[in-house]
């Protein structure tokens, strides 16, 4: 290696740093997570040993009794089996509340313990929670991914649908691609007239304007938000104004709405689709316009047939990244947005900060990035096409 190329790698070596330590090594912590199952292990290891070798026909024999009683005695570290708990709870409602029940009575149970622990609770007669301790014992899973996408895997391993009412993600995922997809269409709407007129301006009329886009933009998201959470209230000057006019009678509910939704993050989001395209739209010369004037074509085929391929790549760098950043929005549905509202992220939250479940949330985050990553390579293929039709 020459003498410039370790200059140029010295230069680019922090931020090949932050690249690594602030983008791969998280997603990469993320896709482990999303498979990760240690709960169950960590906090029934006898258990979970003793029914390696159980056909899950008949009930396990005293031996895997005793080593459950055994490993209730043993679980001197409250939170590896509150852990374990959780998880298993999040497979078969209603199992914590046993498991709970079980480690307070250890201590009044006498051997054998395949008689007294069935009597003092009928469930661990049945086969079914010894089946779910060594179904989600493996120190790796699916799990979280199959319930990303409304499966499950059943008792004897295989995969199947879940329960209609627990059935959220599919349409969670849906939703979030939907209204993403709808405020990138009425960002294209209102930013591109806005973007051409910028471009149209010059002196201090195009400083002024472009002043206007950035001065949002540099204002934080959630005080934005909160803004239009006082807007669109009941109470608020939106409705005042209708009233004032005489348009409606009664106040309106538009705040809990997916218009206040859709309302709310266009207006966070425009910046971003105006700047990408005002810089093209900048670029663009006019004199192909002057020549399909002078071959006689009106305004309309004008703009269809030359300005409008010419202006493409920033209409799709823009839309792109408006409808990359709606997908993982989080702040702007969670203040102004319903419950049937939310989307993809709130959900994420949900998992990562109230019901301690890291698994499900890496699970729908791993979910998220590649259905990001799909649309990045569909965009990377549709851009140059795009470009081909402008300089045809």
């Amino acid at each position: 290696m020459n003498r410039d190329s370790k200059i140029a790698w010295a230069l680019i070596s922090p931020l090949l740093a932050f690249i690594v330590i602030g983008f791969v090594l998280p997603i990469t912590i993320s896709v482990l997570k999303a498979f990760d199952n240690p709960e169950v292990e960590a906090a029934l290891p006898r258990s979970v040993a003793v029914l390696e070798g159980w056909d899950g026909e008949a009930l396990p024999g005293e031996a895997a009794y005793a080593a459950l009683i055994e490993d209730m005695v043993a679980a001197e570290d409250g939170q590896a089996f509150g852990m374990m708990t959780r998880r298993l709870n999040f497979e078969e409602p209603g199992i914590r509340t046993l498991m709970l029940q079980t480690r307070r009575a250890v201590e009044e149970l006498e051997p054998p313990f395949a008689e007294s622990l069935p009597a003092r609770f009928p469930e661990w007669g049945e086969p079914a929670p010894w089946k779910l301790i060594q179904a989600h014992s493996d120190p790796y899973t699916a799990t979280y991914i199959l319930r990303s996408l409304d499966l499950k895997l059943a008792a004897d391993g295989a995969i199947e649908a879940v329960e209609e009412d627990q059935a959220i993600f599919i349409e969670l995922f849906i939703r979030t691609f939907s209204i993403s997809l709808w405020v990138t269409l009425i960002a294209m709407l209102i930013g591109y007239p806005t973007a051409y007129f910028l471009s149209s301006l010059s002196g201090r009329a195009a400083s002024f304007a472009m002043l206007c886009v950035l001065v949002p933009f540099w204002i934080s998201i959630l005080v934005r938000s909160t803004a239009w959470f006082i807007i669109l209230q009941r109470e608020g000057p939106i409705n005042a104004a209708m009233l004032a006019l005489g348009l409606i009678d009664t106040p309106e509910a538009i705040i809990f709405t997916r218009p206040a939704v859709y309302i709310a993050m266009v207006h966070v989001m425009l910046p971003f689709f105006i700047l990408p395209l005002y810089s093209v739209m900048r670029r663009t010369r006019t004199d192909y316009l002057r020549a399909a004037a002078s071959l006689g074509a009106p305004p309309l085929r004008q703009f269809l047939h030359v300005y409008l391929p010419l202006t493409m790549p920033g209409v799709a760098a823009g839309g792109l990244m408006v409808f990359m950043l709606s997908i993982g929005f989080y702040i702007t549905p969670a203040l102004v947005g319903g419950l049937r509202d939310q989307m993809i992220s709130y959900y994420i939250a949900y998992f990562t900060n109230t019901s301690i479940n890291h698994g499900m949330a890496a699970a729908l985050s791993l979910l998220l990035l590649a259905f990001t990553g799909a649309i990045v390579v569909l965009a990377s293929r549709l851009v140059p096409n795009f470009r081909g039709q402008a300089k045809g």
